[in-house]
């Protein structure tokens, strides 16, 4: 199998201080053999953790189009989001339905996605990165 056919792995998390609270999105991109390739932080300044979850998804789906990716699979540690993405659960706050509305368009340049749950310790590489995204700006704003 090359590179092209195989599987990526998409690994994303948001966090939130507070909720809402000062956030951050994080996200890791392994080709099929599992070699981390890309990792992505974003400071989300103050919003919901959910939020952060969507916006983290949204940023490790645009890189993996722009990379001209074709076959995924999305792990999260977020049971809403993987449900909503999965039609479990209906998305009733209307802002995470504008997120959702885009993750659902984006996902669509896909050939084959799968959105899988997966538990807190099997995510700390998108986690780290999520919460580097505050930390740097919180760094930043300090030393302004």
């Amino acid at each position: 199998m090359t590179s092209a056919e195989a599987e990526w792995l998409l690994m994303v998390d948001g966090a939130a201080r507070g909720n809402p609270g000062e956030a951050g999105c994080g996200a890791v991109i392994c080709d099929g053999g599992g070699k981390v390739v890309k990792e992505l932080c974003r400071y989300l300044g103050k919003t919901t953790n959910n939020v952060a979850e969507y916006e983290a998804l949204l940023m490790g789906l645009e890189a993996l189009i722009a990379m001209g990716k074709k076959k995924i699979r999305v792990q999260s540690d977020s049971e809403l989001l993987v449900r909503q993405l999965n039609g479990q659960y209906r998305v009733r706050d209307p802002k995470l339905q504008m997120l959702f509305e885009r993750a659902r368009s984006l996902l669509r340049h896909f050939d084959r996605c799968t959105i899988v749950h997966v538990r807190r310790e099997a995510n700390k590489a998108a986690d780290k990165l999520a919460n580097r995204g505050i930390d740097d700006a919180l760094k930043n704003r300090h030393a302004g």
